[in-house]
């Protein structure tokens, strides 16, 4: 156990020092007995806030306004309300993209509408009187930016990007466009202005664009799925992950490009006692102005809570290097170990070594689920997060160890549930938000129903927690699907609908239909409602008294994997994927499902449709076989290996039948698996599904062939260059 809770060298008053949002911990509950225990609490382990820090860390100061000249003038600009002035002068700020910005002049907004392969430019005010327009893309988009005249945005398939100009009559012209690594996604503009980071997910590499000579200056190699990028200066760029706990650090100060690690512990106060973590959706990063703090959100799996089967989402803060204090990156709040905490849970205690009861601030499931956007708001020292699973924007204190625990207010962006879909019908599932140039409003764009909506920020002190009233509305696009499988995408994306889950949507597990690269827990307890079989992120979200760990399940892909009528499941135990889909609903809460059949056979119904017509798979290059891949393919497809007598090249790779496997040890914190007979995966994509088998044993490719031997097919008589060339042809399928 720690005891710091000031990092810096101001001192004071612990409790008017604290921010407000902690102070009020998400609730008017200041002077009820579970909110001392928490402070106490808070004093002991170091989560209590550090709005006591340095000048260097939270110097307040103001985002920097964009200098360059020429803003764009939407259809609408006669009536657009005049821009304010300048937050500060001098140079710009790092400027990251999203699928919602708005241009310097304020009379319009951009929306990266993926769906539709377009950029959306809608005029300001929102308001049915709205000017919509469209500008058709070479493919889909994942983000746009602005800055000055210019518009920049990604395009994952064929991936570029793409730059443009306002062309005068409320639309935009091409200027120029620059080919990327497949699956061009997130984006970030260093301070200068002159170069653009940008993430390709797929291919997980970061490139950089010289803006200037209008052509990638190089491309490098990182971790699975790259997505959300801060420029924390003009050589130095931090990016998170879609799945996984560390980010990855680029630095060209020394010239080309350095990268290495960087360990950012996922919800470090509530995870198990010196555990770190696996962590997931890390679509977005943000950088305190001053350039002192990097927030990254996402999904802690396993982190502790009173509805915890799947973990909690959390904001974590690093602390960034500077000449006076840190030469390297410090995470803000340091994984507690001992005796805290002892979370009360919803069904059963599941403690920690603990005696003392601690009543988690906030919602039982969070401020929000599925973090998808992130912006920081530099005049009031707060962070706006999109929650795709709960279709709403969460502020929090930016100042605080743990900011998901100083909730300063919900805003539920979401309208129109109805019982029959279980999902919004307006405003479903955020994706992303833009900031007004005087950070009074939020736009917010929502990617299940293709609408943006506007929020106002300006009452400092809110009566209520949640706040529902929206200030401007416009539904962009209709949808492109069927209705069934529009109705599918809404459940897909939605953690609120009871009968689906019990807290997690699809997409929390499956981002887009890929995965999280997580080996869950597949264990039987009792819970308020009987002896139930349920999925839990680490074997210390069951209860005590259940004296198991589980069976490991790693999620799979979904995208481009679906086309069979079945069998599902690692065991084949779902006969079609429907039907795997109602078991699963059973396996992702705390205890059983709702009982009314009807209520689960539609809603499986709706995602299936979804999931075979509306999930995009990875990019995937045609090109002709090296000489090495061709040696690969020969000794798949060869009489020895037999790799091709179960994943058969003319059905995706796989005959969807279940074979009995040769155990080859257990795996550290599961229980021992008693059914061993597991069906056989498709390989298409598997390049990009790390680690394998179910249980994820295999951390790679080359690995996966070396543990083999001959427990699936027969390779332990090839060589190492056999070897090499067979895990060459895998990286092709």
């Amino acid at each position: 156990m720690y005891t710091k809770w000031c990092i810096a060298s101001k001192t004071g008053n612990h409790a008017d020092s604290l921010p407000k949002g902690l102070r009020r911990g998400g609730h008017a509950f200041s002077n009820s007995p579970p909110l001392r225990t928490y402070f106490s609490l808070l004093v002991l382990t170091g989560l209590a806030a550090a709005a006591c820090s340095s000048q260097n860390d939270a110097s307040g100061t103001p985002p920097a306004t964009v200098t360059t000249a020429g803003s764009s003038a939407g259809p609408n600009a006669s009536t657009a309300p005049t821009a304010p002035p300048p937050l500060r002068s001098g140079p710009a700020t790092a400027v990251a993209g999203s699928t919602v910005a708005r241009n310097i002049g304020q009379d319009a907004l951009y929306i990266a509408d993926e769906d539709h392969a377009a950029l959306r430019i809608v005029s300001l005010p929102l308001s049915p009187q709205s000017v919509l327009t469209e500008v058709k893309l070479p493919g889909p988009p994942a983000q746009v930016l602005t800055i000055g005249d210019r518009v920049f945005a990604t395009v994952r398939n064929p991936s570029m990007l793409l730059v443009f100009v306002p062309n005068g009559s409320g639309g935009l012209t091409e200027e120029s466009r620059i080919t990327l690594p497949p699956d061009a996604w997130g984006m970030a503009l260093s301070p200068d202005e002159k170069r653009l980071f940008v993430t390709s997910a797929w291919a997980h590499k970061v490139s950089m664009v010289d803006l200037t000579a209008k052509k990638v200056a190089w491309s490098v190699d990182v971790s699975r799925e790259p997505r959300g990028v801060a420029a924390v200066s003009n050589d130095t760029v931090y990016i998170s992950h879609l799945m996984g706990a560390d980010l990855t650090r680029i630095s060209t100060a020394q010239g080309s490009p350095a990268v290495d690690t960087v360990s950012l512990i996922p919800s470090p106060v509530r995870a198990p006692s010196g555990k770190k973590l696996h962590a997931s959706l890390g679509y977005a990063l943000a950088v305190s102005p001053e350039k002192g703090r990097l927030f990254a959100s996402r999904h802690a799996v396993g982190a502790l809570a009173r509805r915890s089967w799947y973990g909690q989402p959390t904001v974590d803060v690093l602390l960034l290097p500077n000449s006076a204090t840190r030469s390297a990156p410090e995470q803000l709040s340091a994984l507690h170990s001992g005796a805290l905490p002892k979370v009360t849970s919803a069904v059963a205690d599941l403690t920690m070594t603990a005696d003392t009861p601690v009543t988690i601030p906030g919602r039982d499931q969070g401020p929000f689920i599925q973090p998808r956007a992130m912006v920081y708001r530099a005049k009031t020292k707060t962070l706006l997060v999109a929650g795709e699973g709960d279709d709403v924007v969460t502020e929090l204190d930016a100042r605080a160890l743990d900011p998901t625990l100083a909730v300063v207010r919900i805003f539920k962006v979401g309208k129109g549930y109805d019982y029959a879909v279980g999902a919004a019908g307006e405003c479903g599932a955020p994706s992303g938000i833009a900031l007004s140039a005087d950070e009074n409003t939020a736009f917010v764009a929502c990617r299940s129903t293709n609408d943006v909506v506007a929020l106002d920020l300006t009452p400092a002190e809110p009566e209520e927690l949640v706040v529902k009233d929206r200030v401007g509305f416009v539904h962009y696009a209709d949808d492109t699907l069927s209705p069934d499988a529009a109705k599918g995408r809404r459940l897909f994306y939605n953690a609120t609908d009871p009968v689906v889950s019990g807290g997690l949507g699809c997409a929390g597990c499956h981002p887009e239909g890929r995965d999280d690269g997580h080996v869950w827990h597949e264990a039987s307890f009792d819970t308020i409602d009987g002896v139930n079989t349920n999925f839990v992120g680490t074997y210390e979200n069951i209860p005590d008294l259940a004296r198991k760990k589980g069976f490991p399940r790693r999620t799979p892909m979904l995208a481009g994997m679906l086309k069979a009528k079945g069998p599902y499941g690692w065991h084949g135990e779902s006969e079609t994927l429907p039907a795997r889909l109602i078991g699963g609903f059973g396996l992702h809460r705390w205890g059983a499902v709702p009982k009314d059949p009807g209520t689960r056979v539609g809603r499986a119904h709706l995602i299936t449709e979804f999931v075979r017509s509306g999930l995009v798979p990875p990019p995937r290059e045609e090109r002709d076989l090296t000489e090495q891949e061709k040696r690969g393919q020969a000794i798949f497809v060869s009489e020895e290996a037999r790799c091709a007598k179960c994943h058969v090249p003319e059905t995706d790779f796989t005959d969807r039948t279940a074979y009995p496997l040769k155990q080859v040890g257990q795996v550290s914190g599961f229980d021992d698996e008693p059914k061993l007979e597991f069906k056989t995966p498709s390989l298409r994509f598997v390049v990009g599904r790390a680690p394998y088998f179910h249980d994820g044993r295999a951390s790679s490719l080359e690995k996966l062939v070396e543990l083999n031997g001959d427990r699936m097919g027969k390779t332990s008589h090839l060589s190492a260059e056999d070897r090499e060339a067979l895990v060459a042809y895998l990286r092709t399928l």
